[in-house]
């Protein structure tokens, strides 16, 4: 299951449980670890620690709980391509390859702007903004990658396919 490791860590979150566990890990006997507890509160702790997997059935500690919780974990997706220079949909860093910076801004470049837009430089920067802090850099590498023209004015820009007046 992949949420098992939430059950070991709510478990261990809990300072009667925690500190019961730790106890049984120590080598202590199930009496000597939950000492001190209620025989309610000894029932809920017990059951909590069986619960979350991190006893068996004898209340012995199970050393296999972590390496199992992990093994369920969901392996994370490695983004591809010029995916893999975004988190959260923001560039984390430019890519050294020329090849790589020219398809990670043409994914920026679709992201930002339509096909038929013409924006003045104030726009262009509050859309740019989503994908970087300093837009100044990330508007000129557009340009300088002949993804954004300025239109013949030089007051605005617009995507390099469409005609530019």
């Amino acid at each position: 299951m992949a949420d098992e490791w939430r059950r070991v860590i709510a478990a261990l979150a809990n300072p009667d449980l925690r500190l019961t566990w730790a106890r049984l890990v120590l080598g202590a006997g199930e009496a000597d670890a939950t000492a001190g507890l209620s025989p309610a509160r000894r029932r809920k702790v017990l059951d909590g620690l069986r619960g979350a997997g991190l006893v068996d059935e004898s209340f012995a500690p199970r050393a296999t709980v972590f390496a199992e919780a992990l093994a369920a974990a969901p392996v994370p997706v490695q983004p591809k391509g010029p995916e893999r220079f975004l988190r959260d949909g923001r560039i984390t860093q430019y890519p050294a390859s020329q090849s790589e910076r020219a398809e990670l801004l043409a994914l920026v470049a679709s992201r930002a702007f339509g096909s038929s837009e013409v924006l003045d430089e104030r726009e262009v920067n509050e859309r740019l903004a989503r994908f970087h802090d300093d837009v100044a850099v990330l508007r000129r590498y557009l340009v300088d990658f002949g993804l954004l023209v300025r239109t013949r004015s030089g007051s605005s820009y617009a995507l390099a396919d469409e005609s530019v007046e």
